[in-house]
């Protein structure tokens, strides 16, 4: 069972916004065993979306279409819809309610016949409901393919897929197992790895692939296995993992489906009544960003420091000055300063700090470009560890953050098995 997914829109290849729809979509057919073969995004253009249907229709048996839908001259969706099924437009009573309801109760502008056109589907089309806006969904089924057109705003597309489109196909196709597994790893490299569990990955079955996801600092291994009978799927995968185990479980944090290691931190944290504070110089806050982030983080999550400038160590973080003048301001002595007075400024269990050169140019210290002293505060002390992420700014930053939640990670699950 093979689907493709167009995209529609100028704002897509034009890069003003990131293509989310295709991301969910994708995943929301392949929990029901639906594979996407081909994602493509396409221009607002009338031959161009003709053409993509056409081309789409050879290759795949279910075709999504997301975008275009609108009341404005430059949606032409529906209109290429009519035209590449030879159809013609009725009007549908029971949409025209509902964008009349819409526009009565939550929009100040009046109504006006171009809304109204937005009631105009074309006659083969089955309506999908849109409860949140004025632009239904169409489903056509012709020479035994599906087609579904939603539309782009994203959590109106989100609420067809999940109320309509996903229901029917359910119902409409026989379709196989598809049973993803991703286990997460930190702290080696994707070719390192690769040599590790070489001989693992050559006896994986046919219906078995395994696939390598490198991040900043972490590598995600999702086995992707195929078949008729989930439980037997879910028997191999599980025995894969166990043996995976034995060569690398020192490094694997957990798996995909499961919470990320911020979170893990968090939950780990509110079990013990314990907390966390973070002082940030080369990472700028952003692991202060992950740990605030989650709902009710306040419990755990007291408070960060991102003193950037060497001035506001000294100032803020009363690291003393012949500390950095002595170590520099890269340094482990000063990771660990960083960590620990932050620790007692929000009088919390635990502590991580960042102070780095992620470049371009050196600035306050002569260690090269990439390096990154991560300080962890702990209950029972303080440590530090330097590592080395590379020449791009971007990169140093991203694999310092990761490495930063997989230390305290790994602390602060130490402490709360004691």
């Amino acid at each position: 069972m093979k689907a493709e997914i167009i995209t529609i829109g100028d704002e897509i290849l034009i890069g003003q916004i990131i293509d989310s729809n295709s991301a969910f979509i994708a995943k929301s057919l392949n929990k029901i065993g639906v594979s996407v073969h081909q994602i493509t995004s396409i221009s607002d253009e009338h031959s161009h979306i003709l053409k993509a249907l056409h081309e789409a229709s050879e290759r795949a048996d279910i075709i999504i279409v997301t975008g275009g839908l609108g009341p404005t001259r430059d949606d032409v969706t529906k209109k290429c819809l009519k035209e590449y099924f030879q159809d013609e437009f009725v009007r549908n009573e029971e949409v025209l309610k509902h964008i009349e309801y819409l526009f009565e109760k939550y929009i100040d502008t009046p109504i006006s016949d171009l809304n109204r056109k937005q009631a105009d589907i074309p006659s083969k089309a089955e309506v999908l409901f849109n409860k949140y806006g004025t632009a239904p969904g169409m489903w056509f089924h012709e020479a035994g393919k599906t087609y579904v057109s939603l539309p782009g705003v994203p959590f109106e597309m989100k609420a067809l897929i999940n109320d309509e489109v996903l229901p029917r196909l359910q119902q409409k196709y026989k379709r196989p197992v598809i049973l993803h597994k991703t286990i997460i790893t930190y702290g080696m490299g994707e070719s390192t790895l690769a040599e590790k569990i070489e001989k693992w990955e050559d006896q994986l079955p046919e219906h078995i692939k395994l696939a390598y996801l490198p991040n900043l600092g972490k590598v995600r291994l999702r086995l992707t296995a195929i078949g008729e009978n989930e439980k037997h799927l879910q028997n191999s995968v599980n025995g894969l993992i166990t043996g995976l185990y034995s060569l690398i479980g020192d490094i694997i944090v957990g798996y995909e489906d499961e919470d990320p290691a911020e979170l893990q931190v968090g939950r780990l944290l509110t079990a013990t009544k314990q907390s966390i504070a973070t002082a940030e110089s080369c990472t700028g806050g952003q692991i202060a960003s992950l740990f605030a982030t989650p709902p009710g983080a306040s419990v755990y999550f007291k408070g960060s420091l991102v003193t950037y400038a060497t001035s506001s160590k000294e100032d803020i973080l009363k690291i003393p000055s012949e500390i950095i003048e002595k170590h520099s301001v890269v340094s482990a002595a000063v990771a660990e300063a960083m960590a620990k007075n932050v620790k007692e400024i929000f009088n919390t269990d635990f502590a991580i700090s960042t102070t780095g050169n992620a470049g371009p140019s050196k600035g306050d210290s002569d260690a090269q470009i990439g390096t990154v002293f991560i300080g962890i505060a702990t209950p029972e002390g303080v440590f530090s560890r330097k590592f080395i992420f590379g020449n791009h700014r971007d990169k140093i930053i991203g694999k310092a953050v990761n490495k930063s939640v997989e230390l305290i990670l790994k602390e602060v699950t130490d402490f709360s098995k004691k």
